[in-house]
């Protein structure tokens, strides 16, 4: 479970007031996306939820507890310039952090630990679909390709929040759609709460459940920077009800598909009704199967 506290949180660099007021609470497994103009402040958001920026006034809680005070793995991000490293395959760049992290000093598994992460790293990048393209440079990679692989980069480390800086922005419509689906889905499949930047106000309400628009509510024309943006506005994207309602469809239709595939081999005596019949258990859900003596 995760949730995250913005308490009376401003940010001020000199004289110059970016946020100011800001007051919002977090929900586990929210998909929050932030709208504003350019240059509001909304990348400053998710610069002091990663710890690249700390509040100069008021404090974020992560789980209760004050952020720490640089990112650690529990957040994972994915901005729109592509951060892969060009001289790594795909399946090294995915790799990379679990490394970095478990062997500071060699940067580096060997033997079975190796083994498992690699393991691990190639059923991921076959859920982003790059399973196919694991031994090819990012400089081989379509702009799609390449932001599935900084997805994958973040997701290996198992985040409990996803920070996503305009991701799509410099996708074709194509692209972007099925970008759309993959990040609805890993979400749903990995229960982290993810906060979105994005300019793309119908993108804002396909993805999110919860939309905040971020804005300037004062403005002196003598002195524009001395009043800083906050939540201008808040919307429900999609109620929790909702969303709880979608994902009890899924499981059910996944349980549905599971019974269908394990009785394949009886498909042919279904047609009679011939055959005895005994109760067979599935996951707690009591099933009616035709079986042989």
């Amino acid at each position: 479970m995760t949730t995250i506290v913005f308490d009376n949180v401003w940010k001020e660099y000199d004289d110059r007031v970016v946020l100011e007021r800001v007051n919002l609470a977090l929900d586990d497994h929210e998909f929050l996306v932030i709208i504003g103009p350019s240059g509001v402040g909304k990348t400053t958001l998710l610069r002091l939820l990663l710890s690249q920026e700390t509040p100069t006034r008021g404090r974020i809680l992560i789980d209760g507890e004050p952020i720490a005070g640089e990112p650690t793995a529990d957040r994972g991000v994915v901005f729109q310039r592509y951060s892969v490293f060009p001289h790594k395959t795909v399946l090294g760049n995915v790799m990379l952090g679990p490394q970095w992290a478990g062997s500071p000093v060699l940067g580096r598994f060997f033997g079975a630990r190796r083994r498992a992460l690699e393991a691990r790293a190639m059923a991921l990048l076959e859920r982003v679909g790059l399973a196919d393209s694991a031994a090819k440079y990012p400089a081989q990679l379509s702009g799609g390709m390449q932001q599935r692989l900084a997805l994958a980069q973040a997701l290996i480390m198992k985040p409990k929040v996803l920070l996503l800086d305009e991701p799509f922005g410099a996708l074709d419509p194509g692209t972007r759609r099925s970008m759309h689906e993959l990040v609805r889905d890993l979400w749903e499949e990995n229960a982290m709460t993810i906060v979105m930047v994005t300019h793309d106000l119908p993108e804002a309400f396909l993805l999110g459940t919860r939309v905040i628009a971020v804005d300037r509510p004062r403005v002196d024309p003598q002195a524009p920077e001395r009043f800083g943006a906050t939540i201008a506005s808040d919307f429900e994207a999609k109620c929790r009800v909702v969303r709880e309602s979608r994902r009890f469809e899924d499981e059910r239709s996944r349980r549905r598909l599971a019974l269908v595939s394990s009785n394949d081999f009886a498909s042919n005596d279904l047609l009679t009704n011939d055959l005895p019949t005994k109760d067979v258990p599935t996951d707690g859900i009591p099933v009616r199967a035709l079986v042989k003596d």
